[in-house]
């Protein structure tokens, strides 16, 4: 299946958008989730969080007599726009360590994006007004679908709800001031997700994905998840050692080979640049980048 979060009245020239809901894709139509025939929540993370149950009737609600809309008269926000977190980990394809000329890491390398930097397909990359090296990073994320602690490696995709895409865009220069990430990683639209969420009865098995990222016309990542250092069960073996992970949670396994900081000169994201992810058996995520502005003083928004 493919779930999405979507605004059937996407923007002004139909009225006011409409709150995102959750909604299933069929063909080229998605199908709402929340309308009272289904009965669903309207938040994506608490969906995921009833379980089995709730999935079993995301199945059947194709016959339910529940609105439809066609999928390109909405609008596509991230599969969860409101992720409890997102946690990423860093140099975990053996190409990419090689680029950056570090060592293969011993253990895992995590760090979290603020849950705040979410963005959805199609929407703009923010270039803050405070960096000059934004670069991309093409990655396969997955999706929790049940509290969990504690995990072993050979059950751990038991508690995965499904894949996403995420670009986990990175302010360089704000990154490599300090031992931790978080502020580099952070910045607002600086987690762009989607198109959707495909579950994992769709996606068994996340180890051989072809995974690519383009730069308007250039191919600047062209790898599969087989480059993985740690797997995905490993990672989830790895977090629940010592905390656990909440549905909706996003983790992003890292990035291969062919960011913009590894070209000699590295080749950062400029206004007008258009970023499209694609991996194997999900689709295809894409976004324009634009200049930000000054931000408003004392955050007055």
């Amino acid at each position: 299946m493919r779930l999405v979060t979507f605004s059937p009245h996407p923007g002004p020239s139909t009225g006011p958008p409409d709150s995102p809901r959750p909604g299933l894709v069929v063909g080229d139509e998605i199908v709402d989730l929340s309308d009272p025939a289904v009965g669903l929540p309207s938040d994506m993370a608490e969906l995921l969080a009833l379980g089995p149950v709730a999935l079993d009737r995301v199945r059947q609600a194709p016959s339910g007599g529940a609105a439809r809309h066609p999928m390109e008269s909405v609008r596509r926000h991230a599969p969860v726009p409101r992720p409890p977190t997102i946690l990423a980990i860093g140099m975990n394809y053996r190409a990419h360590v090689a680029e950056m000329g570090r060592e293969p890491p011993e253990y895992q390398y995590w760090f979290n994006k603020q849950r705040t930097s979410i963005a959805g397909p199609g929407d703009p990359i923010i270039l803050p007004t405070v960096s000059t090296m934004v670069d991309y990073e093409g990655e396969l994320a997955m999706v929790i679908g049940r509290r969990c602690q504690h995990v072993p490696a050979a059950r751990a995709l038991e508690v995965v709800a499904g894949f996403t895409i995420i670009n986990d865009v990175s302010a360089r220069d704000w990154q490599w001031r300090t031992p931790t990430f978080t502020m580099g990683k952070s910045f607002d639209s600086h987690a762009p997700c989607g198109p959707w969420l495909v579950t994992t009865d769709e996606l068994a098995d996340p180890g051989q994905l072809a995974l690519r990222t383009w730069v308007n016309d250039d191919l600047r990542q062209d790898s599969t998840t087989s480059d993985l250092i740690f797997g995905c069960s490993a990672m989830i073996e790895y977090l629940t050692t010592a905390f656990p992970l909440e549905p909706g949670t996003i983790i992003a396994t890292g990035t291969p080979a062919g960011v913009g900081a590894g070209f000699d000169p590295p080749r950062f994201l400029a206004p007008g640049d258009v970023v499209r992810v694609e991996i194997e058996g999900i689709g295809e995520l894409v976004n324009p980048v634009v200049q930000g502005q000054e931000p408003v003083p004392l955050g007055l928004v």
